[in-house]
């Protein structure tokens, strides 16, 4: 078994298990789709270790490190690799740069008689490989936007095509206001690891048309790669249409009837119906301005008499309520204004099945 690797490509397509030896801190901002996180250093070790390079130098933090971590701690560290090695034995390590901590624990890892590979370059050459990756699918691969009103199936279409890239699941977030989950969205860092990972995929399984939905520059709080962004606004795009009781239908199912569950799984009947009601009434006040006030009060009674229903099977009349009004009078309009300004590049529109097979045969993949 080699000590330090570069393969890159092999070890992302693989989906081989990563164990990130950074500080806790270093791993909430951001890895990737595999790793876990078993540091050399916690946090306060890791700050205390920096505070003396620079005040002492390399050889002075080296020795203040191997004091925070020796004896019980370093025993107890090193038992957490081992086992995760055993659990993983296609697995690989990598601290930030491939440095001193990787370094350390690989070697103490031997030391207990576990030889394991080390990432040369670390975080800081598997995200720059990413990047990459990105920019050069955007530079070699033509895309396909599949744009459409508010509830027309959209990522349905896309789940039934091996070639498109689900940019909304990546950022957890169905792109409008009301558009959040139960569950936060990832990191920055992780939104655009996991989006390359997935580009990555689709260029190795010989992909060199990708369909994607048409969105904003951004998805919830999450911006897109710019590169990403650069290749939408020059790219063909296909219209989804659907009938308005079925849009309707399929956003109480997904805004209300599948988010509440989601929000009853994660925190149980009384405390996750109070989380979605104040989350379908945050997501109200958000469009406050660009709804007007009269218009956001008359939609905020409706949503509120809805929330205060005792029998949510019955309140659904009431939320059809709401959700039919905010299209009419908000959601379809605005999408109206916005298409105008694509018409130049639109290729063809129709219901799910009709642009479905268009895709198949325009944009095969």
């Amino acid at each position: 078994m080699p000590e330090l690797v570069d393969h890159y490509r092999e070890i992302l397509l693989s989906g081989a298990p990563l164990m990130d030896t950074r500080a806790p801190v270093e791993f909430d901002l951001g890895s990737f789709p595999t790793a876990e996180n078993l540091p050399l250093m916690l946090d306060e070790e890791r700050a205390a270790v920096g505070t003396c390079y620079k005040q002492k130098g390399q050889e002075a933090a080296i020795r203040l490190g191997h004091e925070l971590v020796h004896g019980k701690i370093k025993e107890q560290r090193v038992a957490a690799w081992v086992d995760f090695a055993h659990r993983h034995p296609e697995g690989y390590l990598f601290c930030f740069r491939g440095g001193l901590r990787s370094q350390l624990v690989q070697q103490w890892m031997a030391e207990a008689g576990v030889k394991y590979p080390r990432i040369a370059g670390g975080y800081k050459a598997l995200r720059r490989f990413l990047i990459d990756t990105t920019d050069q699918a955007m530079a070699d691969c033509s895309l396909l936007l599949v744009s459409g009103m508010t509830g027309t199936g959209k990522t349905e279409l896309l789940m039934r095509l091996n070639h498109a890239v689900d940019l909304e699941g990546h950022a957890q977030h169905r792109g409008s206001s009301f558009g959040r989950h139960a569950h936060p969205q990832p990191t920055p860092i992780n939104f655009e690891n996991a989006l390359a990972v997935d580009l990555l995929h689709q260029r190795h399984a010989g992909h060199s048309q990708l369909v994607v939905e048409d969105e904003n520059q951004t998805i919830g709080r999450l911006a897109l790669p710019q590169s990403l962004i650069r290749k939408m606004e020059v790219s063909p795009l296909v219209v989804l249409d659907a009938p308005f009781a079925e849009r309707v239908e399929r956003i109480l199912k997904d805004y209300v009837i599948d988010l509440r569950g989601e929000f009853l799984d994660q925190q149980g009947l009384e405390a996750g119906h109070a989380a979605f009601a104040q989350h379908l009434q945050a997501a109200m006040d958000r469009i406050r301005k660009r709804l007007g006030g009269e218009r956001h009060q008359r939609l905020s009674r409706i949503l509120q008499e809805a929330l205060a229903c005792g029998d949510f099977s019955a309140s659904l009349d009431q939320h059809r309520q709401w959700i039919t009004t905010l299209l009419e009078e908000y959601y379809d309009p605005m999408y109206h204004h916005h298409e105008k300004q694509k018409q130049g590049r639109l290729v063809f529109r129709g219901e799910a099945q009709a642009v479905e097979d268009f895709i198949r045969q325009q944009y095969p993949g």
